[in-house]
């Protein structure tokens, strides 16, 4: 099982989330707390972040070495400044690949809208009971842009076909429906899945260019059991006026447990939106 982050909130250095607390994202690489079938997450890890309003696309930075490995990690978080990014801490599926094209965030770009995907969880025997199936449901120009093996990027391969094959959808409608897709398929195949996801999205402001909208996106889910941990924490006594979602409390605060098959939408100004719970 992996970890992971999302922050939306005033513009901050990721070092502040990923290397400064207590229980960090860095300590959560070699000592997690609530990982239930793995030690490490030592496979890897990634960074996404938006930049200022005027880029065109996200930033992704990934390593396949540990966190801790990794010596400009350091100064690449202190350097980095954003108001919106996720993080991954990988442990890969048994006989899975160490490779940069395994590892997450995964983007997207559409319509001018700004993707990042991040996964912690699995599908049982993905190779051979979903792998197919969830290629088979694909457009081509999807299908065409999958560069790895893992689960993880084939729910965001079949995430974006809904976006791309529906214009104007709404993110987590989009989202709704990839789980709905891919829990039909796996209760008919009789295998487990586990998806705890969330989306970072920056979407063009047509009546303020230099402000844009922004959203995470979460959802905790399982099909036959307590999905993995995660949990929810608006306005910490550090971060005020922010909302962090994350695999495992990162320092002492009113961190909230996130709902099973709880599918939630949070904006610029930490309005949530709830959607139907995921069957």
């Amino acid at each position: 099982m992996c970890r992971i982050l999302g922050y939306l909130g005033p513009s901050i250095s990721l070092d502040k989330l990923v290397l400064a607390p207590e229980h960090s994202m860095l300590v959560q690489s070699y000592k997690p707390k609530e990982l239930d079938s793995a030690i490490l997450n030592a496979d890897g890890f990634g960074l996404g972040w938006h930049g200022q309003p005027k880029e065109t696309d996200a930033f992704v930075y990934r390593n396949v070495l540990p966190m801790w490995n990794d010596r400009s990690l350091d100064d690449l978080c202190r350097y980095i400044h954003t108001d919106n990014f996720v993080v991954n801490l990988r442990s890969a599926t048994y006989k899975m690949p160490v490779d940069l094209s395994n590892c997450q965030p995964f983007k997207w770009r559409y319509a001018g809208k700004q993707l990042l995907f991040v996964h912690n969880g699995f599908i049982e025997n993905f190779f051979d009971s979903l792998q197919r199936p969830i290629r088979e449901q694909l457009c081509d120009r999807v299908y065409r842009s999958i560069q790895g093996l893992t689960d993880s990027e084939h729910m965001f391969a079949l995430l974006v076909h809904h976006l791309e094959s529906q214009p104007g959808i709404d993110i987590a409608e989009a989202l709704k429906q990839t789980i709905d897709a891919i829990a039909a398929l796996a209760n008919q195949a009789g295998v487990h899945v586990a998806a705890n996801i969330i989306l970072s999205l920056r979407e063009p402001n047509p009546d303020n260019p230099s402000q844009p909208h922004q959203h995470l996106i979460a959802l905790r889910y399982d099909n036959q059991q307590t999905a993995p941990s995660l949990y929810l924490l608006k306005n910490a006594v550090n971060f005020p006026n922010s909302v962090i979602i994350s695999s495992e409390p990162l320092f002492a605060d009113s961190w909230q447990k996130y709902a099973q098959s709880e599918l939630i939408s949070i904006d610029n100004d930490q309005s949530v939106k709830t959607y139907a719970s995921i069957a």
